[in-house]
């Protein structure tokens, strides 16, 4: 970083240690021993690239090491003279995040780039002899971190300067792991700041970079970040666990003990395993103390068992919880559901003899390898495939479905950066997560996508899974079945529920403001809000040149395309309405469903469709208090019966067993057809039944409403429109 290079005649104070050394602390030293060397080679590499050279031959035996030397050669000759604040040559710090990122198993391209990182900022080498001497790639990623750090993070990260930070990063996620690796080992040296500055940078990474680190998947540098911010931000709590930790060092550890009595049963069952006892950092034991208020030995780390294949983990698990008493509580299945980041392992916990609980881990080698290192451990993830080049300009998400790629969407389609800043926040605070099954939806309802497992934050409701699921055809829910009862939309998920969202089998159906109340999810807020936005027009779905005909039969949608030739543009027959707007296709709104002989009244969208409410319509009210001009429409042919129409009523009743199923029966006996069906928790004894039917004679309408009247414990039927302003008025 340009902040880190010094004048020569100003080497600053010697920096002080800060943290733990994970990741190669002799290593780190012996690269600082060597760079005062100089760049003489020996055995065709300079000396402080051997150990560099060494890790990264570890994990892949293959590497063209010349590349690596041609770039540590020319970052050395390019940084020379200048110094970082801690008095070392600046070299040492592009080393020093090279070699992080090459125990993390990063390939090649970027293990050049990193040693290049700061090589166009703060030198007078340009991208184009980046380009010239290492290719595009290279150049690709140098670019990347260089716009990165022209970013003015300010106080908590401004909203706009961190969307210029996605659009110069987000197509590709080496160019954050390499920003990743940099912060973490200055984070390290921060000790010759100022306090107030170590605070600011702390509060950033703590904000920032450590939430990207954990949806990155990259947990071995989340980890050791979180310990540093610990200690600057909490040094007082950070003081109390580090003496806990001390303290139990010197006790005997029963997780030892434990693991032996694990590998013993794991030998005697013929399964080939590694069992390590795996030691919480700093924060991880913070928090247990903070859950459990007193901590065990057992508390301060974990057994993680290694295997060869994904069936061993499953042998593995069943082992355990034969010989040993498992608490099922604690047992996750993170294999046939990964996390959003990769992340795949099966958790558990088991009792050993004395009684000590143990958090036991289970995964195969490389699951824990991108467990440690997340999307560094792919390699180049953008390399083509099977000798299939990606799209030009297109590069694809390895951790897709994706959070990056939704970033990378919200930040196109939210014009507002508070707006925008506000969901990413909201997003990258969200630590735990449950996992939803969807099964498939019913025929007629279906949207093409397969069931499968999906992640949600905890607290998520199916709207959220329906985003999630289905994204912007999510508009088009229209209820749910969870663990196959039928549920309202509303309805906040459980880890492990069964989900199966039901879709509306035309376009005509939208989210409803009260959607809003209901999302958890950035992905969710952000799509309904869009929606209800529109053209202008809140609570009507933006319709397409062609399109807003609601609830029309492929034969009627024919006819009023070819109907269209006319000065006087009219929805088919079977809707009745017209408007009064040359040219204009009409269609009905799905938030107040209005039919004959309904007061109504229009508003322009997009596309030269005109959108049809009731007069009583609360949307009726919020436009004309926005100034928007109303079009007006009425009912064709309206007395002469036969015309079909969509209704959305609600049923008010007293709570009773059956009342489904009579309310359902009562609707059949007059012809109408269900569309969707929604019932809200009772609350007091009173319950709501919210139904959109398709009646096949708008006439039948009021013999309906009395229909469902007389079922018992129903005291009242009303329009949509009319209930929402009923319970406006009630206390």
């Amino acid at each position: 970083m340009s902040a880190e290079a010094t004048n020569p005649g100003n080497p600053g104070a010697a920096g002080r240690k800060r943290g733990r050394r994970r990741l190669e602390l002799r290593g780190l030293r012996r690269i600082g021993r060597a760079a005062l060397l100089g760049p003489a080679p020996r055995d065709g590499l300079p000396h402080a690239l051997e150990h560099v050279a060494k890790v990264h031959r570890g994990h892949h035996p293959d590497a063209d090491l010349d590349t690596l030397a041609k770039a540590y050669l020319l970052a050395e000759s390019s940084h020379r003279g200048q110094l970082r604040k801690s008095g070392e040559p600046y070299i040492t710090h592009p080393l020093a995040v090279t070699l992080i990122l090459a125990e993390l198993g990063a390939e090649t391209t970027t293990l050049t780039a990193s040693l290049l990182h700061d090589t166009v900022e703060d030198t007078e080498v340009t991208l184009d002899q980046v380009r010239d001497r290492f290719g595009a790639e290279v150049c690709y990623l140098v670019d990347g971190v260089t716009k990165l750090e022209k970013v003015d993070y300010g106080s908590a990260a401004e909203p706009e300067t961190f969307r210029k930070m996605l659009v110069a990063t987000g197509n590709d996620v080496r160019v954050m792991s390499i920003k990743l690796a940099d912060r973490l080992h200055n984070m390290r040296t921060l000790g010759v700041m100022r306090p107030e500055k170590q605070a600011r940078i702390a509060k950033v990474t703590r904000d920032v970079l450590i939430p990207l680190a954990e949806r990155l998947g990259v947990q071995a540098l989340k980890a050791e970040l979180e310990d540093l911010v610990f200690a600057i931000l909490h040094p007082e709590e950070y003081a109390t666990t580090r003496a806990l930790v001390m303290e139990y060092a010197t006790r005997s550890d029963p997780l030892t003990a434990l693991a032996r009595r694990v590998r013993e049963v794991l030998d005697e069952a013929g399964i080939d395993a590694e069992v390590l006892v795996r030691p919480r950092h700093f924060v991880s034991v913070h928090r247990v103390r903070l859950a459990r208020r007193e901590l065990t030995g057992a508390d301060l780390g974990r057994l993680l068992v290694l295997v060869a294949e994904d069936a061993d983990c499953y042998a593995v698990l069943g082992e355990l919880h034969t010989c040993f008493t498992p608490v099922i509580s604690e047992f996750k299945d993170f294999i046939a559901a990964p996390k959003f980041n990769l992340y795949q392992s099966l958790h558990t916990a088991i009792t050993g003899p004395s009684g000590e609980v143990a958090e036991t881990l289970i995964r195969t080698h490389q699951m824990h390898r991108v467990a440690e290192a997340g999307v560094i451990a792919l390699g180049n993830p953008y390399a083509p495939t099977d000798g299939v080049d990606a799209p030009e300009g297109e590069r694809a998400d390895p951790t897709r479905p994706g959070w990056l790629s939704r970033l990378l969407e919200w930040q196109r389609t939210t014009p507002d950066p508070d707006t925008f800043w506000t969901s990413l926040r909201d997003d990258l605070a969200q630590d735990r997560e449950i996992t939803v099954f969807c099964a498939d939806a019913p025929s007629g309802g279906s949207s093409g996508v397969s069931g499968g497992a999906i992640g949600l934050p905890a607290g998520a409701s199916c709207v959220d899974a329906a985003y999630e699921r289905h994204g912007e055809a999510a508009h088009c829910c229209i209820g749910a079945r969870v663990n196959g009862r039928l549920a309202t939309l509303s309805t906040v998920l459980r880890d492990g529920d069964s989900l199966q969202l039901l879709m509306a089998p035309d376009s005509a159906a939208g989210p409803s403001p009260e959607w809003l109340d209901h999302a958890r999810t950035p992905a969710a807020r952000l799509a309904i809000a869009r929606w209800l936005a529109g053209p202008g027009e809140p609570g009507v779905r933006p319709a397409s040149p062609g399109e807003g005909l609601a609830a029309v039969p492929p034969a009627d949608r024919r006819a009023a395309d070819h109907d269209r030739s006319g000065a006087d543009r009219v929805a088919p027959a079977s809707l009745l309405a017209v408007a009064d707007l040359p040219g204009a296709a009409v269609r009905l709104a799905g938030c107040c469903t209005p039919v004959p002989p309904d007061a109504v009244t229009g508003f322009a969208v997009r596309g030269g469709t005109v959108t049809v409410h009731r007069a009583l319509c609360p949307v009726v009210a919020r436009m004309a208090a926005t100034g928007r001009q109303p079009v007006g429409v009425r009912w064709r042919g309206a007395d002469q019966g036969g015309h079909g129409c969509r209704v959305t009523l609600l049923a008010e009743a007293f709570s009773r067993p059956h009342l489904l199923a009579d309310l359902t029966e009562a609707i059949a006996s007059q012809g109408a057809a269900v569309v969707s069906a929604a019932v809200e928790p009772p609350h007091e004894q009173r319950v709501r039944h919210t139904y959109t039917l398709h009646l096949p004679n708008a006439a039948g309408l009021p013999s309906l409403m009395r229909a469902m009247r007389q079922v018992p414990g129903v005291f009242d039927v009303l329009r949509a429109g009319r209930a929402r302003q009923a319970a406006a008025l009630r206390p």
